[in-house]
């Protein structure tokens, strides 16, 4: 997986470390950018070298048989072209993408031009986006969630799901949009009234081990929308912002 380096430990990295060791993956983690955050904001970040991710991607492709690619903060639109540069030689690896653009307290992790980037040719290579209510609003440019989702899939993207932790009430609704099928919804109990630190990359990175291990899009979405509810279950206070989900508590598939 390619993310940022969260010093909280709620998000980025660490929590793609923490949710595919628990379900049963092994992590390779490729550090774009590191950031000044806290479990209240960002407060800063800056992009890891290109040309070391390139030796890093490539030096662990020559060892470790990959199964999956998961991204989430992406530093820069370089960074990006050099993942579309190694992923060009390997057209059946299954990739992931968490589109960061914002952490939860609003600061921001893309600029303009990353933005860009990922939305002309990061999307149209991955197998599932996974942007939360407000992400998927900006990246497609119009006040409808389902509008949005139908542009981001007519520019290429296999599949979207639009998850519904940032909005308010009982239950939390994640909806799969696939090109050619009908919208698959996933209802789920909202555990606590406030948003947590990291759930987005916790969601994200359980998915891609699911798909990694075999399973089917649909199965890898239940059975990580399921590890991320135990993880808020238990869900930590670590600082005076967010709470943090609980990815060390042992899960049962």
């Amino acid at each position: 997986m390619l993310s940022g380096l969260d010093p909280s430990g709620g998000a980025g990295i660490q929590a793609d470390i923490q949710a595919i060791t628990s379900l049963g993956g092994h992590p390779l983690p490729v550090v774009t950018c590191l950031t000044v955050q806290d479990t209240n904001n960002v407060h800063g970040a800056e992009a890891i070298s290109p040309e070391i991710i390139r030796q890093q991607l490539e030096c662990l492709a020559n060892d470790i048989p990959l199964h999956a690619v998961k991204t989430g903060a992406m530093g820069n639109a370089a960074v990006v072209n050099v993942l579309m540069d190694f992923l060009e030689s390997r057209p059946d690896l299954p990739l992931i993408v968490d589109p960061v653009i914002k952490a939860a307290g609003g600061g921001d992790l893309a600029d303009d031009e990353l933005v860009t980037a990922m939305k002309s040719s990061l999307f149209a290579r991955a197998e599932m986006i996974t942007p939360n209510g407000e992400e998927l609003l900006q990246l497609g440019g119009c006040d409808s969630e389902s509008e949005a989702a139908e542009k981001l899939l007519s520019a290429g993207c296999k599949s979207v799901l639009a998850t519904g932790g940032h909005g308010t009430g009982p239950h939390i609704i994640n909806t799969l949009y696939s090109a050619g099928h009908k919208p698959m919804n996933w209802e789920l109990e909202r555990i606590g009234a406030n948003e947590y630190h990291g759930t987005g990359c916790t969601l994200a990175a359980a998915i891609s081990a699911g798909i990694a291990s075999g399973l089917s899009a649909r199965a890898a979405i239940s059975q990580a929308q399921n590890y991320v509810s135990r993880t808020l279950l238990g869900a930590l206070t670590i600082g005076q912002g967010q709470r943090v989900p609980n990815r060390g508590i042992p899960w049962e598939r």
